[in-house]
């Protein structure tokens, strides 16, 4: 199996591929419960969620910056994530204090709003050697940019950017629309949103083996303090511009 994996509104969902197609999706509420379920099939789960984090000194990761010049306009999706001990911390200002004191730069709100799920993925990546092997970090619209011809223009919230990520998908896969038909009728119930289906689903085809391989920013990627790489990765017929 081959799965790809978007975190939004505190669930995580995950679209499955096996090496014939797509297979299945579901929503689950830990990413525990996700590993539980794929732990004996999955060969690669590509999550987007930092993988990878910074102790102290600069707060910024090789893979974010290389990520932001290739994807262009869309940089802003990408975050700075904040540092390991603020992602367990509660509460924004006290994340804030400890990021500012570790790397002398600011921490954004909508970074911390991501704390928990970050937290969440370290936690299991540290404690679980084979979800170790299996996670890599990527970001749909890296993913979006190295399926298409060019980065995306428009925001995945607005109609144009529907389309948009909805043509890139097609024209890498055609049976892609009925997939992401079929992931929205499975997990309507769940409430997930049209624009994180498209997310979960290229992160699937990305993990996915099928035309061009697999790339990594930096291609040499550092590890952290704990021996997690930071890198983001991408499937591509040749690497992308760095």
């Amino acid at each position: 199996m081959y799965v790809g994996v978007d975190w939004s509104d505190d669930s995580w969902l995950a679209v499955v591929f096996d090496s014939d197609g797509y297979d299945q999706a579901e929503v689950f509420a830990e990413i525990g419960d996700l590993w539980y379920q794929y732990e004996e099939l999955a060969e690669l789960v590509l999550v987007d969620v930092p993988i990878g984090l910074i102790e102290e000194g600069t707060a910024s990761r090789r893979c974010d910056i290389l990520a932001s010049d290739i994807v262009g306009s869309r940089a802003s999706s990408l975050i700075e994530p904040p540092v390991r001990e603020a992602t367990r911390k509660r509460r924004y200002p006290a994340a804030k204090r400890v990021h500012e004191r570790k790397t002398g730069t600011a921490l954004s709100e909508r970074a911390f709003t991501l704390s928990d799920s970050i937290a969440a993925v370290d936690d299991l990546l540290r404690n679980v050697p084979e979800a170790r092997m299996t996670f890599r970090q990527s970001h749909p619209e890296l993913c979006f940019r190295a399926l298409g011809d060019e980065p995306l223009e428009y925001p995945k919230r607005t109609a144009a950017g529907y389309a948009e990520r909805m043509r890139t998908l097609a024209g890498f896969d055609t049976d892609a629309p009925p997939v992401v038909q079929a992931v929205a009728e499975e997990t309507g119930g769940a409430g997930v949103a049209v624009d994180d289906v498209l997310d979960a689903v290229v992160l699937a085809y990305t993990a996915q083996p099928g035309p061009g391989s697999l790339y990594s920013l930096p291609p040499e990627p550092p590890t952290d303090a704990k021996g997690l790489p930071m890198e983001l990765v991408y499937r591509a017929e040749t690497p992308l511009r760095q």
